[in-house]
């Protein structure tokens, strides 16, 4: 039980880095600062360690990212609620596709609707006007780019073979 533990942890630590590192990276898309790589993130989180490590590890990234200054506190909602709604479907159903609507459901509707109490409560009544018309759409753009990546790296790993070598060597 211990060993299954430490290497979750070690991937989950891998997956909080590449989502930190790809924080930096952004496509522009229809006005929108598409960022991706945490979504990838999220949705190899959840169909390689479960729901706990990824909202765990949607949580460190967004707190290590606005703490070296490369993110806002919008980092939290958006992240978090795709990573843990993505986590109970795969968890719930073990269907690949379903996990990637979670994830764009997840991060685009609930944590663009809660980017606005955040916008108010954090960020002053500036932010919060703009909150609610202008953070689901750019999440939905950022989460659908990221679940397209995740789908390509998964369904690849699927048709090899080895995301059930991987699935199991991180469950024994």
């Amino acid at each position: 039980m211990n060993k299954t533990n430490t290497k979750k942890l070690a991937v989950a630590g891998v997956f909080c880095a590449v989502a930190v590192v790809g924080s930096l990276f952004s496509v522009p898309v229809f006005g929108s600062k598409c960022s991706p790589v945490q979504h990838m993130v999220n949705i190899l989180c959840a169909v390689l360690l479960g729901p706990g490590y990824g909202l765990c590890t949607a949580f460190s990234a967004a707190l290590i990212r606005n703490l070296l200054g490369l993110g806002s506190l919008m980092a939290f909602p958006g992240s978090m609620f795709g990573a843990l709604v993505c986590g109970i479907v795969y968890a719930k159903a073990k269907n690949i596709f379903g996990t990637l609507i979670g994830e764009v459901f997840g991060t685009a509707v609930l944590g663009g609707l809660c980017a606005y109490p955040v916008a108010i409560f954090f960020m002053g009544q500036g932010a919060a006007d703009l909150a609610f018309y202008a953070y689901i759409v750019p999440f939905l753009i950022s989460t659908v780019g990221g679940a397209i990546i995740s789908a390509v790296l998964i369904y690849s790993l699927k048709k090899s073979g080895a995301l059930y070598t991987v699935q199991d060597t991180l469950n024994r």
